[in-house]
């Protein structure tokens, strides 16, 4: 979802592309943005950042699988190092250089800080859910640092987490639209996840639902559609 509706707002804008996605991981989102413009006949390019080394080799691997060294660049390293690479003594990374740059920036990041729960031994595991490589502000900071003048973030966080709107202001950013995803309907039923959309530019944030299941059990219109969108196969509702 969270690469459907970056999709979405980058197809919104005329004239190349050029995505960059943060905490990548092996590259599902990043790769799926870059699928969604190339189809509908958008030159794009891809920059992708990410920590772990094992996921950054998936993550190379995929590129390779699929002909996309022309058109994507996966990087080892951590993202907080984008926005404090001029205090650093070290060679600072490549990144660092790059500032507004970037017309899209995506990121999922992780949203348990660490110590609130048990963590998985999987170093894997782990680094998806709880926030050991930077949290969503640390995310809202690099992608302020990368985005354009006209440029847009979509992250996915939990809706019940407080900290992303705080995160996007602080970054000096603008909440543009907030989406609320419950995973089943009834309308009672509480929201799990949140996708952000934030930019430079100073706007009445938009807010909606999306339902994936609805009252019956089956996965609604909406959902479909969106399923559809990325060019997933639907064998049952």
């Amino acid at each position: 979802m969270t690469a459907w509706r970056a999709a979405n707002v980058a197809l919104e804008s005329p004239g190349p592309i050029r995505a960059f996605d943060l905490g990548a991981g092996i590259g599902s989102v990043g790769l799926l943005v870059l699928w969604r413009l190339l189809r509908d006949g958008r030159d794009a390019r891809l920059t992708s950042l990410e920590v772990q080394q094992r996921s950054h080799a998936l993550a190379e691997k995929s590129v390779r699988w699929n002909g996309l060294g022309n058109r994507v660049e996966p990087r080892l390293g951590d993202l907080r190092r984008v926005f404090t690479a001029s205090a650093d003594a070290e060679a600072p990374p490549p990144e660092a250089a790059e500032r507004g740059g970037f017309d899209l920036v995506t990121g999922s990041p992780p949203y348990l800080p660490v110590g609130q729960a048990v963590a998985s031994t999987h170093p894997q595991k782990a680094a998806c859910r709880f926030e050991l490589h930077g949290d969503v502000g640390d995310y809202c900071r690099a992608a302020a640092h990368l985005l354009a003048p006209r440029g847009q973030f979509v992250f996915c966080h939990a809706s019940r987490d407080p900290r992303p709107e705080a995160a996007i202001a602080a970054a000096g950013l603008c909440l543009h639209r907030r989406t609320d995803v419950v995973f089943r309907s009834p309308e009672s039923a509480e929201p799990l996840i949140a996708l952000f959309v934030c930019g430079w530019d100073t706007q009445v944030a938009e807010r909606d639902v999306f339902v994936v299941r609805g009252p019956d059990g089956r996965w609604t219109d909406e959902y479909l559609a969106m399923r559809a969108d990325m060019g997933t196969v639907v064998w049952n509702r």
